[in-house]
């Protein structure tokens, strides 16, 4: 069967209309999109955090009537699962329905169990599986699928994973929208934003981490693609910004460096982001040759201020190297983003308070806190299964007989003003302005000119909160098929 136009979903909507969630595409639904190109007539990507017409059900929903004969879906997150699952079961139950992603993978029985109109799951890495789907392949012989035959779900031997070098970069002709930054639907600076994926998995073993290991327990292993083709995709680039979304993009220092090169060399003119372990301080040369580059910002897994938490989550360091990196980090005119998780096992309030005193010690000049969460496959989940008054749910959220779920998102929200002051506010501009120069002359000046519109949308917003909050609680449940 040859199908003539594929929808390729991203199925979040984001009602807060300055969150950063909106900044970066769906890059693993681009990559798939990107593999299934040759096998339909037409191929649509939709993101609903952009299509504001199409995020209302009924306009959605005429629209695959009309257009759609398969369509393919990307759930990689917790967030809106249940808003989700109501989609998936509005839509028309003539047209195919795929799902793939992170968390489908994970929640593979759930799925099927909650939305009977789900026909194939696509298990773990989507490229080559896409394919074989769209080409009409019968079902018992594609690899790393879960389907349904009569009642009964097979699920078919996984896939092994694909070399990265012959996996396609996205298409980014195929996205409607781009990406800016916008606050309450104005156009803040002009800034535009895309990712770069240069290497899938991580050499590192952190226990709460299962980034490298899908969630069928399969380990991607570090996988770096070639120097050059990352150049290439750089240079097609037309955003400003760019974050590069792997694990640890200087996990190899030698290639990180020849990244760092080549940008010099070809005079590219990009501000990049990227992740980064604090062991990145040992190596000058490279933290110069990225400032030189356009490395503006890193986003550094610290996880936590105490050496017993450190060393329960393996992390490989100790709270002197974090101090001492630090010292050596802010030589740089780089802006720094610490991660912190609370609610470890065995953590007291007290430790978990110590976070914002401890960042502001070291220099950070933002943080993110997320309560430990425990995966399908995490190392944790025997240590807290084992740990008298903590207890793990089926979706992977850890509390203790001591520290419920409200305790816990009380402390983390006093860890945040603890750190957010409006000193704090003040030093994250003047550091992004003047040391980094992160925002450009022009990008400021349209900034303040467009200041009063924000405000007043603002005001705006705050007065229509009520009615918009009960619009979303309606998301997608009204108008079923």
């Amino acid at each position: 069967m040859k199908y003539k136009h594929a929808l390729f979903l991203n199925p979040y909507i984001e009602s807060n209309n300055t969150s950063v969630m909106k900044l970066f595409p769906p890059t693993g639904l681009e990559y798939v999109a990107t593999s299934a190109k040759s096998f339909v007539d037409k191929l649509t990507v939709l993101d609903l955090r952009y299509e504001k017409e199409l995020s209302d059900s009924t306009r959605l929903l005429d629209f695959i009537s009309r257009e759609i004969d398969i369509i393919c879906v990307s759930i990689g997150w917790d967030r809106q699962f249940k808003e989700i699952c109501e989609l998936l079961n509005c839509m028309p139950p003539n047209i195919p329905l795929v799902v793939g992603g992170y968390k489908a993978t994970e929640m593979t029985e759930e799925l099927f169990k909650l939305c009977p109109n789900i026909n194939i799951i696509v298990r773990g890495e989507g490229e080559e599986t896409i394919k074989e789907i769209l080409k009409g392949s019968p079902r018992e012989e594609i690899l790393g699928i879960s389907y349904r035959q009569n009642s009964a779900i097979i699920h078919n031997k996984h896939r092994p994973l694909q070399e990265i070098d012959n996996i396609p970069a996205p298409d980014r002709s195929l996205r409607r929208n781009s990406y800016r930054l916008t606050v309450n639907g104005v156009n803040v600076m002009n800034l535009t934003f895309d990712s770069v994926l240069s290497a899938r998995g991580c050499p590192y073993g952190c226990k709460f981490c299962t980034f490298s290991l899908n969630p069928l327990g399969q380990k991607r292993t570090y996988s770096a693609r070639s120097v050059g083709s990352v150049i290439k995709e750089i240079e097609e680039i037309e955003a400003k910004v760019i974050l590069f979304s792997d694990d640890n993009l200087f996990a190899d220092t030698r290639r990180a460096e020849e990244i760092c090169d080549r940008i010099i060399e070809r005079k590219i003119k990009k501000r990049f982001v990227a992740q980064a372990r604090i062991e990145i301080y040992r190596n000058p040369r490279l933290l110069e040759k990225m400032v030189a580059a356009g490395f503006k910002a890193l986003l550094v897994g610290i996880e936590s201020p105490h050496d017993r938490i450190l060393a329960q989550l393996n992390k490989g360091f100790d709270s002197f190297t974090i101090r001492k990196a630090f010292k050596v980090l802010r030589r740089y005119p780089i802006y720094y983003s610490g991660y912190f998780i609370y609610g470890n096992i065995g953590e007291t309030k007290e430790e978990m308070l110590y976070i914002p005193q401890f960042a502001k010690e070291i220099g950070v000049d933002s943080i993110a806190c997320n309560k430990l969460r425990i995966e399908k496959f995490s190392p944790l989940r025997a240590i807290a299964e084992r740990t008298e008054g903590y207890h793990v749910t089926d979706r992977g959220e850890i509390y203790s007989d001591m520290y419920s779920h409200a305790t816990l998102k009380k402390i983390g929200r006093t860890i945040k003003f603890s750190f957010y002051t409006p000193g704090r506010f003040l030093k994250i501009l003047w550091k992004n302005i003047f040391v980094t120069k992160f925002f450009t002359f022009d990008e400021l000046l349209l900034f303040f000119a467009v200041m009063p519109r924000l405000i007043l949308s603002a005001i705006r917003r705050e007065k229509e909160k009520g009615r918009l909050t009960d619009s979303m609680k309606r998301m997608f449940v009204s108008n079923r098929v």
